[in-house]
């Protein structure tokens, strides 16, 4: 059984230095240092607004920077303009931004249909010659990340609401987390051309939140020949995409 719109909670993010993190890595992934300015951006599912922050008030890029969210949970709220919406409809008029950023955003819309319709409207507000960012929880996570709880996207969806129940984490499984050739199937359904970017995602994680870490130095040594066989149980899928 597929959760309700009704029992679908915000899961916003307010650990500010993790969104400044995660901002830092959407732009090297990106590239966006090298791309003209000023870029006009969106954010989808903002949050916390940290994101929208960091690139509505970075120095160099120089971004004219919208974000949206079903709810408002914003801790900063400066550098960017905020609207709130209702449902995966984007209240832009076709091809408005440089760059669209959806992070862990479309495991919350809802069932398989609305997702489709989330990657269509990141297509139409994208120009031909945008960027975009696509990050979403990996069905195959050994510890679901929302919940806490090992293996819980691993189950049936009959089964989801269960566990839930019998763990005390709640009653109603509200995410839709994706495998990564089920994911790439509705990017192309949508129009997109992408690139998985988790290997470098991953990559980068260690080189910004724990540079000096042996962590660190060990991950820089290991070619990507011996990581890719990973991505398809890497914990975050990671895409960049466009046209």
């Amino acid at each position: 059984m597929q959760p309700t719109e009704q029992a679908r909670q915000p899961h916003a993010v307010l650990d500010m230095p993790s969104r400044r993190w995660k901002a830092m890595k959407i732009h090297q992934l990106l590239g966006l240092t090298s791309r003209a300015v000023p870029l006009r951006l969106l954010e989808v599912g903002t949050g916390s607004g940290g994101i929208a922050h960091y690139f509505g008030t970075h120095p160099d890029l120089r971004c004219e920077v919208d974000a949206v969210d079903v709810h408002d949970n914003r801790m900063i709220r400066d550098g960017y303009r905020f609207q709130l919406v209702t449902d995966t409809k984007l209240p832009f008029e076709d091809h408005s931004f440089d760059v669209v950023i959806s992070n862990h955003v479309i495991e919350h819309v809802g069932t398989e249909s609305d997702q489709r319709e989330h990657l269509r409207e990141l297509r139409r507000v994208m120009k031909p010659d945008g960027l975009g960012y696509l990050a979403v929880p990996n069905r195959w996570m050994l510890v679901e990340p929302h919940y806490r709880l090992a293996f819980l996207s691993w189950w049936p969806h009959a089964w989801r609401d269960t566990y839930l129940r019998i763990m005390n984490k709640g009653h109603v499984y509200d995410c839709e987390p994706l495998e990564m050739r089920q994911l790439e199937h509705l990017l192309v359904g949508a129009g997109f051309r992408y690139s998985n970017q988790c290997i470098e995602a991953w990559r980068l994680t260690f080189d910004i939140e724990r540079p000096e870490a042996s962590a660190t130095r060990l991950m820089r040594k290991i070619p990507d020949a011996l990581l890719k066989p990973l991505r398809p149980i890497i914990p975050t899928l990671i895409y960049r995409i466009w046209q």
